[in-house]
């Protein structure tokens, strides 16, 4: 049985523990409001972008542009978007297992896959791994902006107009809410135009031809650019959004069973002296008996 000394001691050990992911839980509140409010910013601008991009597609085809063309998947990337720090349960561990699985159910289907890191869990994961890394990106989560998004974006779109890649898929977790992230895999590149499900088509602009000046091809060249840019930088802010809601919700888990075992933390400590006091109380009885 343990002694009041080490009861004691572990009591105050979970108190600093629990003072710790409470204040955790806090941090991861405060920072979740903040990539809620830029995910709320960014989303009209990259909803309208995406509107776009199907309306040019529909009347220029797969065709009109090297970024829109489907061809066979021999070289593959793939980007695999995690945190560069742990305390948020199973968010890396799931997006890390939905890369592996892909790469196990792909393995034939390419010729040859690569994994672009973004986050050190990323890293520290596969490189224990028998895959092929072909480039990490520590710096990039540690304070996100547009044009450090950018940079990936225009290094992977230039190795894919010049045949370095033939499709480029990327993995992340989608935020859902603080409570729930789901891992997707969607494909990047090329460009797949597609609608949003709440939108519905105008039939205003039904059988209407579109005048691009100065060419649909300039027109093209600026936009899907911009796209994968916009889609790149919206799914790191989505990571990151997804990530403060699972470790404000593993925090909070955290504390919640700090409680709980201080609780009877507690009781074992009072039981112990309860005991303690009872022993020394027929100890003073006995040798008062044995006086007599």
């Amino acid at each position: 049985m343990a002694t009041l000394k080490q009861i004691r001691r572990r009591l105050t050990s979970v108190r600093n523990t629990q003072k710790i992911t409470r204040a955790m839980k806090l941090v991861a509140t405060a920072k979740l409001r903040r990539a809620q409010e830029n995910m709320t910013r960014a989303k009209p601008y990259a909803k309208r972008l995406r509107k776009m991009i199907w309306d040019v597609s529909e009347r220029s085809g797969e065709d009109a542009h090297r970024l829109l063309e489907v061809r066979e998947e021999k070289k593959a990337l793939l980007i695999v978007i995690t945190s560069d720090r742990g305390m948020c349960g199973a968010f890396n561990s799931n997006i890390n297992k939905r890369a592996e699985k892909y790469l196990r159910e792909n393995e034939n289907g390419h010729e040859q896959v690569a994994l672009a890191l973004l986050g050190r869990k990323g890293r520290d994961y596969f490189r224990r791994r028998p895959y092929s890394i072909d480039k990490e990106y520590m710096e990039v989560l540690s304070a996100p902006s547009f044009e450090s998004v950018c940079k990936i974006g225009d290094e992977i779109k230039a190795r894919y107009l010049d045949g370095n890649l033939d499709a480029v898929y990327i993995v992340y977790n989608e935020f859902k809410s603080a409570m729930s992230q789901n891992v997707v895999v969607e494909r990047f590149l090329p460009i797949i135009p597609e609608r949003d499900s709440d939108e519905s088509a105008n039939p205003e602009l039904e059988g209407i031809e579109f005048a691009f000046e100065p060419t649909m091809e300039l027109v093209l060249d600026s936009v899907l650019p911009l796209y994968i840019n916009v889609r790149l930088y919206f799914a790191v802010l989505e990571s990151l959004a997804a990530e403060m809601g699972a470790r404000m919700t593993a925090m909070e888990a955290a504390t919640e069973n700090a409680g709980e075992l201080l609780t009877k933390l507690t009781m074992q400590y009072n039981k112990a002296r309860q005991a303690m006091i009872t022993n020394e109380m027929l100890e003073i009885v006995s040798g008062a008996e044995a006086l007599k």
